[in-house]
């Protein structure tokens, strides 16, 4: 199962339309019906906010019904990677939505804890 049919099936669960997660989410009304068609699937960041519209774990849209079938060790490292991986795209996003001078604060704040002994 893909994330698109993951995600209309918890709408549909949740008898949520498009047209409000798009109210909810800002996401584009012709951008769900793209998913829905199978055109293409949310991308990280839109995952996120998907996810915290709908008060869900990443790993429920992301991991679905196969998850069931790994063993449970390996569906939790799966599950932690992406969890990471969808960090650092929302870290990436917000860092880009800085203005130049709050960028240089974060980067020399990022360099002090780097120095810095636990």
């Amino acid at each position: 199962m893909t994330i698109s049919e993951r995600l209309f099936e918890i709408l549909d669960e949740r008898h949520m339309s498009q047209v409000e997660l798009s109210r909810r989410t800002g996401i584009s009304t012709r951008t769900i019906s793209d998913w829905r068609k199978k055109k293409t699937n949310p991308g990280a960041d839109k995952i996120l906010i998907i996810c915290e519209v709908l008060d869900l774990d990443p790993r429920t849209l992301l991991a679905g019904e196969g998850r069931s079938e790994m063993p449970e060790e390996v569906s939790y490292n799966m599950a932690e990677r992406t969890d990471a991986l969808l960090m650092e795209e929302k870290m990436l996003y917000d860092y880009r939505e800085l203005s130049d001078a709050k960028k240089r604060r974060l980067l020399a704040y990022m360099n002090m804890l780097q120095n810095t002994k636990e």
